[in-house]
């Protein structure tokens, strides 16, 4: 579904005449906007004003009990994140985190379904310079509680010493480049459509760019196989593996929770580790990451929530 629809679109989608369309506008507050004349209509806006009119929602299965020691975590893959959920179900016996790989994206989607406590997400907004806000906006009812995770380096992963001299995106296009690419939703195939784009690159240019792999490691496991030339990733995977990397930008990793859910003990412990000397040291261990703004709120931050958050700006590595 395109991001803005006509009212003849709205009308059948709503099943009604285009007249009445109208009327719900002026008289129900359907979200629209007029250019040149024509109205317009924000698909993810009239989806959310639907689900806001909606009256006798039954019970679902899928909402998350109340916490009893499982902390379900959902969304972007990260080496530090699966260190730190080792390093929790270390520390607090009686509790379990679990993780689902589902990239950014579906991270978000599960959170609006309930179907975990936390979501991970890293992706970057047109304006080049926020992430995850106006995603999670789009898809929520309501903003949830932002808290970083982290900051880490997004760019290209290359085989060890760079032996066919890539030095940007664009050189992904050369004939006998063969690269492997992350899953539509993640938030480093968000910021490689990007930089392809801003390169006037298509992807179907380059070989190799329909190869979806899950997992930062596996992707690297791929280069470092021979298999793949190139790919989107992290430094810290580079570093792990002993691949060539060339930067991009650092970007900002959050963890993304319902504000009902926020004092579930589970979510406070694991908030809490990030203000913990272990999890330092355990990102210091790995290259590629800046956590002096870990476990920092980010939003709302003018609120009387009180967790281990500590609302505060962004700062440089």
């Amino acid at each position: 579904m395109k991001e803005l629809m006509s009212t003849k679109e709205v009308a059948r989608l709503l099943s009604i005449n285009e007249k009445m369309v109208y009327t719900l506008i002026s008289e129900k507050g359907l979200p629209a906007t007029k250019i040149t004349g024509k109205w317009l209509f924000p698909y993810h806006l009239v989806r959310q004003w639907i689900e806001t009119h909606t009256q006798n929602i039954p019970a679902t299965e899928s909402r998350l009990p109340p916490y009893e020691g499982l902390l379900i975590l959902a969304g972007s893959n990260d080496p530090l994140l699966e260190k730190t959920i080792s390093l929790f179900n270390r520390r607090h016996p009686g509790h379990i985190a679990v993780f689902g790989n589902l990239g950014s994206m579906g991270g978000i989607a599960a959170l609006r379904q309930n179907l975990c406590h936390i979501a991970s997400s890293h992706l970057l907004q047109k304006d080049g310079a926020e992430y995850n806000f106006d995603f999670a906006l789009k898809e929520l009812s309501q903003m949830p509680v932002i808290v970083n995770f982290c900051r880490r380096e997004q760019g290209l992963l290359l085989q060890r010493d760079n032996p066919r001299g890539i030095s940007d995106v664009a050189d992904l296009a050369r004939p006998g480049v063969r690269i492997v690419n992350r899953p539509i939703g993640t938030g480093t195939r968000l910021l490689f459509d990007r930089e392809l784009e801003k390169a006037g690159v298509r992807g179907s240019a380059i070989e190799g760019y329909n190869v979806e792999i899950a997992k930062h490691l596996d992707v690297g496991l791929e280069i470092l196989s021979g298999r793949a030339h190139a790919a989107p990733g992290i430094r810290p995977v580079a570093a792990l593996l002993g691949l060539y990397f060339i930067p991009i930008r650092w970007e900002r990793y959050d963890l993304l929770m319902r504000k009902e859910k926020f004092f579930d003990k589970g979510i406070q412990l694991f908030l809490g580790m990030l203000h913990e000397p272990a999890f330092v040291k355990t990102a210091d261990q790995l290259d590629g990451y800046d956590v002096t703004t870990s476990g920092k709120m980010l939003f709302p931050q003018d609120t009387g929530l009180q967790g281990p958050a500590d609302p505060a700006p962004m700062a440089s590595p």
